[in-house]
């Protein structure tokens, strides 16, 4: 019984407010719509109907109906969205990726891309509306925008043209990303 008001008691993620800086303005809409104006740009998301989002005092706040788990669970969820949107648009978000290997470069087009990453032809990447490429030396990549998962959805999709191989490490990674490689078949054989 006691271990169940002590869980009560600890902060939730869901619970914590979300704290609006000056220069942003949030709307919220019908149907559980928000809508974030600042600097860096407009995001819009529709959230579960369940959720009450309450705009007071300079912070948002959401509230749950009852303290079912998954409940609990779409609050956390919906702050967390929340707060990823207003701080998109006041900072950004950004992935730094690096390609490793020989003859391994990228290329800025525009504000396009392309990749020589081994293959016969260049892959172009397109940057959608919202996302910016910025190419600091031919081996590294930054790619910027306000929303987080679309940003993270690039930078993975950019990875994916072509993945660490685990045998030599070459191919595009997360800078910071640790490959770990496998022996050969001539370690094996020692």
């Amino acid at each position: 019984m006691v271990e169940k008001e002590q869980k009560r008691i600890v902060a939730r993620i869901g619970s914590a407010p979300v704290v609006i800086g000056k220069g942003i303005e949030v709307t919220l809409g019908a149907e559980n719509s928000v809508t974030v104006k600042g600097p860096k740009g407009t995001l819009e998301q529709t959230f579960h109907p369940e959720m009450g989002i309450v705009q007071a005092d300079g912070v948002l706040r959401v509230e749950r109906p009852n303290d079912e788990a998954n409940i609990r669970a779409l609050q956390g969820l919906t702050r967390s969205l929340l707060n990823n949107m207003v701080i998109g648009v006041t900072d950004g978000f950004q992935k730094s990726l690096e390609l490793v290997g020989t003859g391994y470069r990228v290329q800025q087009v525009g504000k396009n891309i392309t990749l020589l990453v081994g293959y016969s032809h260049p892959v172009d990447i397109e940057a959608p509306e919202g996302i910016t490429f910025t190419v600091d030396t031919p081996t590294h990549l930054l790619v910027d925008g306000c929303d987080k998962q679309q940003v993270g959805q690039i930078a993975a999709t950019i990875r994916a043209t072509r993945k660490p191989d685990a045998y030599k490490g070459k191919g595009v990674r997360y800078t910071g990303e640790v490959v770990r490689l496998k022996a050969g078949k001539s370690a094996a054989r020692t």
